[in-house]
């Protein structure tokens, strides 16, 4: 397969994510007060349902720590207590992405494996963490781009 095939079929598989219905309710109720600009960020995780919720929680608040996970992964249910807690004690947003039903962002971020967290800072990827990691790692991390 050329170059020029894959490309347009990258660019084929991104125009479907971008056209995939914005579902902001599945897991978690989202009112519009919490997507005020002026909004706090949540004090527990947003799971994200959709690309375009994605964008939007990664560029509304000031430090998103994005969380990759699987179901399937015995690291990623070990760190969920600790995304809650960075959720409830930081000024961070934390947005949890199922890379089984979102392969196309995942695949956008490089996530090879997880758990994988990536950081936002005004809007823009500052980090990346691949691996189990600790509250104090993650505090401080947050921490360091509030």
């Amino acid at each position: 397969m050329s170059e020029d095939e894959l490309e347009s079929i990258r660019e084929q598989k991104y125009d479907e994510l971008l056209d995939t219905d914005v579902n902001l309710s599945a897991d978690r109720n989202l009112d519009a007060e919490e997507f005020d600009d002026d909004a706090a960020p949540p004090n527990e995780p947003v799971h994200v349902e959709s690309v375009e919720q994605f964008s939007d929680v990664t560029t509304r608040y000031d430090v998103v720590l994005v969380d990759f996970y699987a179901d399937w992964c015995g690291p990623c249910n070990m760190l969920e207590p600790i995304v809650e807690s960075v959720a409830a004690n930081t000024v961070a947003t934390v947005a949890k992405v199922d890379i089984d039903r979102h392969q196309g962002l995942a695949a956008q971020y490089g996530v090879r494996s997880v758990p994988t967290l990536v950081l936002f800072a005004d809007g823009e990827q500052a980090e990346q963490l691949v691996g189990m990691q600790d509250e104090e790692n993650l505090t401080r991390l947050v921490e360091r781009y509030s």
